[in-house]
């Protein structure tokens, strides 16, 4: 059969555009920083993060009060224009405290999260790819970290470290990994029988490379999610441990500190423990709506 000129007909301009690729591809990053940019409520959170951060790390050195000087002939002042959040039963600024404190809180915060997460990852991926025995074992041990109370677990170990900055950081760290190992496990049991898993063993991969190079990058979505809660978790334990005398010493001052030392006036000085208060609601407030919306960012199946 010839071919004849009859036989064709010419694509009209509209319908050749309907071809073109009209949207540019994206990474799967750039692509989660604009579905979190279009929550609101977690862009407003993350703003809070980083004023707040921001706040802890250039405050204090541009404030014109240190956090330990004592003045008692202002001791006790209210919020004025002079002291903003007012001053402490030693004349010290709360203002000045409290952002001072924010470097406490939140290096203690960041650090602790940053060791449960390199722990609990490590130790929920070996126990993952491997299985068998050696996940059995391993997660028994788990088990067993998990069923002390977590509270009481971290006050041994503040009371047989000693109070202070590095002390509570070790003993958040280790008392909170277990979570983060559990997650980090059901990822690799779950992708480990993916086909890119067995393409690498394939061309002579080792386990370790298998498990640092593929199964736990991977993973990251859930264990980003999980460090953002971790943060705002650490940073209240370490209030509550500043708050029951076992954080860190004087002068250093961190929000739960504060709050302890506000609360045998807070009757007559409410705002000495308001504003500590504040800052640590603030901030836990801040971190979960910023987990939140990075969370559904990250999961695929929210992708459009």
């Amino acid at each position: 059969m010839e071919m004849s000129k009859n036989m064709f007909e010419k694509v009209p301009k509209d319908q050749k555009d309907l071809n073109n690729i009209v949207r540019p591809s994206v990474t799967y990053f750039q692509d989660v920083w604009r579905r979190l940019k279009e929550n609101k409520l977690s862009m407003l959170g993350l703003f809070i993060i980083a004023f707040i951060t921001l706040g802890a790390i250039f405050g204090p050195m541009l404030s014109q009060y240190d956090y330990f000087s004592q003045n008692f002939e202002v001791a006790n002042q209210g919020p004025s224009v002079a002291h903003w959040f007012g001053t402490d039963g030693f004349g010290r600024d709360m203002f000045t405290r409290i952002l001072y404190g924010a470097r406490i809180s939140l290096t203690v915060g960041f650090a602790a999260s940053i060791l449960n997460v390199t722990i609990g990852v490590l130790y929920g991926g070996i126990s993952g790819y491997f299985g068998g025995k050696v996940d059995n074992i391993m997660m028994r041990i788990v088990d067993i970290i998990y069923s002390i109370p977590m509270m009481i677990y971290v006050i041994l170990l503040m009371l047989v470290l000693g109070a202070g900055l590095k002390s509570i950081i070790i003993a958040l760290a280790i008392s909170n990994w277990t979570s983060m190992a559990r997650i980090v496990r059901a990822q690799i049991l779950s992708l480990k029988q993916q086909e890119f898993v067995l393409a690498a063993k394939t061309i002579g991969a080792s386990g370790f490379r298998i498990l640092m190079r593929h199964l736990i990058p991977n993973s990251m979505g859930p264990i980003i999610v999980t460090l953002t809660l971790a943060i705002p978790s650490a940073i209240f334990n370490e209030a509550f441990l500043s708050f029951i005398g076992l954080g860190v010493s004087a002068p250093m001052a961190s929000w739960g500190t504060l709050a302890s030392d506000a609360l045998q006036g807070y009757q007559l000085y409410p705002y000495q423990l308001f504003f500590p208060a504040l800052a640590i609601c603030l901030t836990v407030y801040a971190f979960q709506l910023f987990g939140d919306g990075l969370s559904d960012a990250l999961d695929p199946k929210m992708r459009k």
